[in-house]
């Protein structure tokens, strides 16, 4: 998940917004990497440098790390399904939260009591978008998957790198990921439409942050914008933590998983991510990222036993390949 999850095509987005006359260095992407096919309306910051010509050997490492990235989100999505039955979506998006907050607020240090009411607009509306995003997320992991979850939440920022573009190739494109949509969203029986609606939350939400994330990085300097509101998020959680704690207490166990996956999902993407920003072009970037719905449902069918049937999984090919598609025919 994380989400980023960022560069010239994908997580960090698109946007049609106006920009403000001040422009700040472009913030880390907080908890969601860099979405895949958009391109960045943020600006440039020193934590995301332009990456500098590099030889065989970096590319390989700034290879070797995207997919340790992608395998570490999606599989701290997993492991963090496997406390559910003890503290549900909501008490493992909590920890999670807590987790990401305390990495990102130790990486920058936003100068809070420096933040005039216009920075903290913005940034008061992505930690509520924070927390939306992953608890709709984990609970459509909880009802129809991990696959399936992370494919739909994926149309929030290829949405967005769509609607952006006039291009017959970007329309083209779009037409596939909705045929994708159409199927993998067709009545039958086992139909989980709650999960489904679920799923398109957290896509709206991805979407959401994109935008907001644009606006703060105009805003705030830095990361500040991004950790402040991490740490926001994490403190709107933290009623959810006392409450199980003390109606539920959780065993260690669960909290276990919880906290992998808020280190897996969270910390280790967001700073693999700098480091891979640093050795591969941002397209290629995006193209990797594209591939993160199939990496959700491999990792989702091995370990955790979620089988998908071939519907599913053309449903999956049409939508990564929209994404893959737009990105490869977009000039740098």
């Amino acid at each position: 998940m994380r989400a980023a999850p960022t560069p010239g095509t994908t997580a960090s987005v698109r946007s049609t917004t106006s920009v403000r006359p001040t422009a700040a260095p472009r913030p880390a992407a907080p908890e969601r990497r860099a979405t895949p096919g958009l391109p960045d309306p943020q600006p440039q910051s020193q934590s995301h440098p332009q990456p500098q010509p590099a030889g065989r050997p970096q590319r390989l490492a700034g290879v070797a790390t995207m997919i340790g990235s992608g395998l570490s989100t999606q599989t701290g999505a997993a492991i963090g399904s496997l406390a559910f039955p003890v503290l549900g979506p909501v008490g493992v998006v909590a920890v999670r939260q807590y987790v990401a907050a305390v990495v990102l607020l130790a990486v920058a240090r936003p100068r809070l009591r420096s933040f005039t009411w216009w920075q903290w607009r913005p940034v008061l509306l992505l930690a509520l978008v924070f927390g939306t995003m992953n608890l709709s997320l984990y609970s459509a992991i909880d009802r129809i998957g991990l696959g399936l979850a992370v494919t739909l939440e994926f149309l929030g920022p290829l949405a967005i790198a769509l609607s952006a573009s006039r291009r017959r190739v970007d329309i083209c494109a779009a037409v596939v990921a909705a045929a994708g949509v159409v199927t993998l969203m067709r009545p039958q029986p086992s139909t989980d439409y709650a999960g489904m609606a679920l799923g398109l939350l957290a896509a709206a939400c991805w979407a959401s942050y994109i935008l907001l994330n644009r606006t703060v990085g105009q805003r705030v300097p830095g990361a500040q914008g991004s950790a402040a509101a991490s740490g926001l998020s994490a403190l709107m959680f933290l009623p959810v933590g006392l409450v199980l704690v003390l109606r539920h207490p959780p065993t260690a166990e669960a909290v276990g998983y919880a906290v992998a996956a808020g280190v897996l999902a969270s910390a280790v993407p967001y700073l693999a991510d700098m480091f891979t920003l640093r050795r591969v072009p941002a397209q290629a970037f995006g193209l990797f990222m594209s591939v993160n719905p199939v990496l959700a449902a491999v990792v989702g069918l091995l370990g955790l036993g979620q089988h998908l049937g071939w519907t599913e999984w053309a449903s999956i090919g049409a939508i990564v390949a929209a994404n893959s598609l737009s990105i490869a025919t977009r000039r740098t």
